[in-house]
């Protein structure tokens, strides 16, 4: 019996901080503007394309961005999973896109997403 208590507490304490998959919105602007705010804008295309209205927009399809083929050609819809998948490393998700940062915690990608799907209009 105490090994399995053992093994349970093991196994308890080894298992990763999983972040809450909601996301905190107002965490997530913070995170936004002290990370991607260096290359992109809700408003207007930057260094990156605008951000206002990208959950559920089809992927390389904001007017006036030249994006790379690769992106543009893609054929994805910003849902959450691929927002998570696209910040935890955009170039394993589509090889020759031109975004060169990811985000490495999982509770900062939730809050980022969480805030990107509050700045929703349509």
């Amino acid at each position: 019996m105490k090994k399995i208590f053992l093994a349970s507490c093991f196994i308890a304490c080894a298992a990763p901080a999983q972040a809450d998959p909601s996301g905190d919105a107002a965490r997530g602007k913070t995170v936004y503007q002290q990370t991607c705010a260096v290359c992109h804008s809700l408003e207007y295309n930057g260094v990156g394309p605008a951000h206002k209205n990208v959950f559920g927009a089809k992927a390389g399809t904001q007017p006036n961005y030249a994006y790379s083929p690769a992106l543009a050609g893609a054929g994805l819809t910003w849902t959450e999973n691929n927002l998570n998948r696209w910040l935890t490393n955009p170039e394993a998700m589509v090889p020759g896109q031109k975004m060169g940062i990811s985000v490495a915690s999982a509770e900062d990608r939730a809050d980022v997403i969480a805030y990107l799907k509050s700045l929703q209009t349509r």
